[in-house]
């Protein structure tokens, strides 16, 4: 089977990270530890993740004409991604992402989208001018809903899959779900979509019954240590994900949502995929920052990690 390529439209940014004892409350400074930075935002770890893992993978995004800009679209080339697609902003900067992370390897982030936001329907209409079946689009929240809503619909109408990541968290108007094949919200993002608090399995299934009923055909929630629930049309299953300790979370469903579009993409059935999706994000998690956090396919095989 002809491996399918993986499109994914999303946002740039550069991560400031502190590593701190705890994430301060309103008011609070807190005495921090190890700074970095690090070449982050939603659609560039997916994209990162996807090459990694062994995915076909071409980048639309939007970044600033200044050195973050630069040195990400550097990075992107050296990771074999397609960049034919990466627009560049003389006016707006790039977007920045400032981080903290705690001694449990959770996190607090405040994102500033710049050039992000800029990214408009005309910027990635050429881009999507050959889609068809032959395509996986993967989509997610740090760049205009309105572009989100005409890549969704373009792809649908074209026959390729659409994975969409509903983060960070928001309502999302029934008219662009209809476009989606397999959304991949978290807890919160199902609770917020829902209407459901999602507390544990139970909830969960609720959340994402009511979630399929404003028109997504498949639902996975991931739910951190607990692994993923998927309600592929109407049968659910639970898929665990391994027991690790977690450093931090930053860009685990990141990872999750481009190994998730490479199994799909080598023709592997949804709850094969989500499971391969559990194992690399819990590699992710083990390690600090965004794209540093990202596992390598050998990694995943010498973990004898079924793929």
């Amino acid at each position: 089977m002809e491996m399918k390529k993986i499109i994914v439209v999303g946002s740039t940014n550069m991560d400031m990270v502190v590593k701190t004892s705890h994430i301060p409350e309103p008011g609070e400074t807190v005495l921090g530890g190890t700074f970095f930075m690090n070449p982050g935002g939603k659609g560039a770890n997916q994209a990162v993740a996807v090459a990694r893992l062994g995915g076909d993978v071409i980048f639309i995004s939007k970044m600033g004409n200044d050195v973050f800009g630069k040195q990400s679209s550097r990075l992107y080339d050296e990771e074999g991604i397609d960049t034919s697609f990466l627009l560049s902003d003389d006016e707006l900067p790039s977007g920045v992402a400032l981080i903290t992370v705690d001694e449990e390897g959770e996190n607090s982030i405040v994102v500033a989208p710049g050039a992000n936001a800029a990214l408009g329907t005309s910027e990635v209409e050429a881009a999507l001018k050959d889609i068809s079946e032959k395509h996986i689009v993967l989509l997610q929240l740090e760049i205009p809903l309105g572009t989100v809503h005409f890549v969704a619909q373009q792809a649908a109408r074209n026959k390729a899959r659409v994975i969409l990541n509903p983060a960070p968290a928001a309502t999302l108007p029934p008219d662009l779900l209809q476009y989606v094949d397999v959304l991949t919200p978290n807890e919160t993002e199902a609770s917020i979509l829902s209407g459901i608090k999602v507390i544990n399995l139970e909830t969960a299934k609720q959340a994402a019954q009511a979630i399929r009923q404003l028109g997504v055909t498949n639902v996975v929630i991931t739910m951190g240590e607990s692994g993923a629930l998927l309600l592929e049309d109407t049968i659910f299953h639970v898929v665990p994900t391994p027991s690790v300790q977690p450093v931090d979370t930053t860009a685990a469903g990141d990872v999750f949502n481009g190994a998730l579009a490479v199994a799909l993409s080598e023709g592997k059935t949804l709850a094969a995929a989500v499971g391969f999706a559990c194992e690399a994000a819990s590699v992710s998690v083990t390690r600090m920052g965004a794209q540093s956090s990202i596992p390598y396919r050998n990694e995943l095989i010498a973990r004898k990690v079924s793929i």
